[in-house]
């Protein structure tokens, strides 16, 4: 109002709420879509949303500024149509004629689904840092269709409860530990498959999610600036207003009818349409005013670490790194089974991250096979629990030949309804993925399964899924760490094999891992997750004295040994040295890092060298 007909205002809007969130703790008292449900937010209000970009619609047109006119007084009045779904007209304004246009803008629309595979703890450490209160909004309720999520029996009947949950209480029962347990935010989160059904629509709608069994808002996110600098996948957290407005399901279903009249209306079909334009109370609309990647999603680091502030959270945190490794390194041992080399293998993997790309090559990845699993126990499944409580972000794929053949790993491009449909290996950044080969028996792949199973390989080798669009591949790069459990050597491509030497058998393992997982103190464990996440996040460089002595070292090793060491053997040994000097808070490589990383290697290649002769064939 203060502006028009300057268009300079749109800028002050965006750097009035930078500097806003800029002051003490400020982004702790907007609500989040992530912790609070839709119908408990203020229709138009301030909201956040932490998300991956699952899929981007094409841009769309809005008018920055319009005059409506009032037929009875002819007086003219400006509006903006930024940050909103629904023209303002008055009473007396009824007819879209009377709408002059003075700016005709154009905004893009993002589908964001919350972070695949989002550990509890991270949730319920968002959650609990949150300062918004909220309550139900009586404006927005009488008009709601139905609940989005699944809160009906709960929320409605036992209002306190909501009070109780802000107050803090996280208390966990039985054998749940250190955010295991999500609160009963849950209520926020979607029915246990993908799919809602919306109010007057006949098929279910497909929420989309990648991973089978996610639940939580999905949103179309409408950004107005640098929109081009975003891509599929990304990880955003988005500050902007939210639209619910029950007018938009009204005019979708309106247009759905009208346009099966007259198909000459609309050149979208009926499913694009259903798509594209959900229900606001199922798919609810934020109009972006900041919009921000994310580094990374754990909520116990700052969230950029180039800040003055973020440098000395981390050199306060890089002075206590030593005994923070060791603590860290006896856990893994005794999750391990006692097996401490397998436990350095595990730190040095949980802390790897494609850092580069020549050409097509990722440098970085360090997948690892672990073999010698228990077959078909319950082993596999445990160690995935414990990474679950250290890393932001994993998923557990159990490689059985109906997952392999049922399963929708590839994201594909339904054309009819002009959307990405999702797959499992449609993940985000530094996501943990766990394939669990323990549970593979014999069967047939079909054509199905045999794709899946190229995919798999595909991420491991080259970190890159190639989307199926029909008539041609799309490469996506991605940074997947990939952990492979397996009985005998995987089936699967790995840059490390290490073959498990139990120390211990537990009787009974579920108890043994409960009992390890209760022992940890809830601040030790926080310090293992920022441990891990921070280290991911250092720059690393080899000085040309450190390359010239390892170039020397590696011709003498060859001498020695010219059959068994090769040029790849060279290239891990490099990449254990980075992780290894990493892990100890070092961002270069000194000559004592690479001794214990060749140390590490023929400790490794000894123990594979014996379980061949052992068993008597290659494992």
């Amino acid at each position: 109002a203060q502006n028009v007909p300057n268009s300079d205002w749109e800028k002050k809007v965006t750097e009035y709420f930078k500097e806003k969130l800029k002051e003490n703790n400020a982004t702790n008292w907007v609500p989040s879509l992530n912790d609070v449900p839709v119908h408990y937010l203020k229709p138009n209000s301030l909201v956040k949303f932490r998300c991956m970009v699952q899929d981007m619609f094409d841009p769309e047109f809005y008018m920055g500024v319009y005059e409506t006119v009032d037929p009875n007084t002819n007086a003219r009045v400006l509006h903006f149509g930024k940050y909103r779904d629904v023209a303002e007209c008055g009473v007396s304004c009824t007819s879209y004629t009377n709408f002059e246009m003075k700016i005709r803008q154009k905004d893009a629309t993002f589908y964001c689904v919350p972070v695949p595979g989002e550990s509890a703890w991270v949730k319920e450490i968002s959650f609990f840092a949150s300062q918004a209160r909220v309550s139900p909004s009586t404006s927005y309720t009488p008009s709601r269709h139905k609940r989005s999520y699944e809160e009906d029996e709960d929320m409605d009947l036992h209002p306190s409860k909501q009070k109780e949950q802000h107050m803090g209480n996280s208390c966990c029962s039985g054998g749940d530990i250190h955010g295991c347990v999500e609160p009963k935010r849950l209520e926020t989160e979607a029915s246990a498959g993908h799919h809602l059904i919306a109010p007057n629509c006949s098929p279910p709608l497909d929420l989309n999610f990648p991973l089978p069994g996610e639940k939580g808002p999905a949103c179309l996110v409408k950004v107005y600036e640098s929109w081009d600098s975003f891509k599929v996948n990304d990880v955003l957290e988005v500050y902007g207003i939210l639209s619910v407005d029950p007018v938009l399901s009204i005019v979708n279903n309106e247009e759905r009818d009208s346009s099966a009249l007259d198909p000459m209306e609309c050149m979208d079909t009926a499913e694009e349409q259903r798509v594209h334009s959900p229900p606001a109370s199922l798919v609810p609309r934020i109009h972006v005013i900041l919009a921000q990647k994310l580094q990374h999603i754990n909520p116990l680091l700052p969230a950029c670490l180039n800040e003055e502030e973020s440098k000395t959270f981390v050199s306060n945190f890089m002075s206590e790194l030593s005994p923070v490794r060791a603590e860290l390194l006896g856990f893994l041992t005794h999750a391990l089974l006692g097996d401490s080399l397998a436990a350095e293998y595990l730190i040095l993997h949980l802390i790897s991250t494609v850092y580069a790309r020549r050409d097509v090559l990722p440098l970085g990845k360090f997948t690892v096979n672990l073999s010698g699993c228990p077959r078909n126990s319950i082993f596999t499944e445990h160690i995935y629990r414990i990474i679950q409580q250290l890393v932001p972000a994993s998923y557990r794929l159990q490689m059985t030949i109906e997952n392999m053949n049922q399963s929708r790993f590839i994201p594909h491009k339904d054309y009819t309804a002009n959307r990405l449909v999702s797959g499992v290996l449609q993940l985000a950044s530094n996501t943990s993925l766990v394939v669990d080969e323990t549970q593979l028996e014999q069967g047939q792949l079909d054509t199905t399964g045999v794709h899946n199973v190229t995919a798999l390989g595909n991420l491991i080798t080259w970190q890159k899924v190639d989307y199926d669009f029909n008539y041609h591949q799309m490469e996506f790069p991605c940074n997947i760490n990939v952990l492979i459990t397996s009985e005998g050597r995987s089936l699967l491509p790995s840059d490390c094999q290490v073959h498990l030497q139990p120390q211990i058998i537990p009787p009974n393992m579920e108890e043994y891992i409960n009992s390890l997982l209760t022992a940890v103190l809830p601040s030790v464990l926080n310090k293992f997750r920022i441990y891990l996440s921070l280290l991911r996040l250092l720059d690393y460089s080899i000085s040309d004295e450190v390359t010239k002595a390892v170039e020397e070292d590696f011709v003498e090793m060859r001498k020695n040994d010219p059959e068994s060491i090769t040029a790849d053997d060279l290239h891990r040994t490099l990449l254990v040295a980075r992780f290894l000097s990493l892990s100890a808070g070092q961002t270069t490589l000194s000559r004592e890092r690479w001794l214990r990383a060749k140390q590490l290697e023929a400790l490794r290649k000894a123990r594979l060298q014996q379980q061949k002769c052992v068993n008597g064939n290659e494992l």
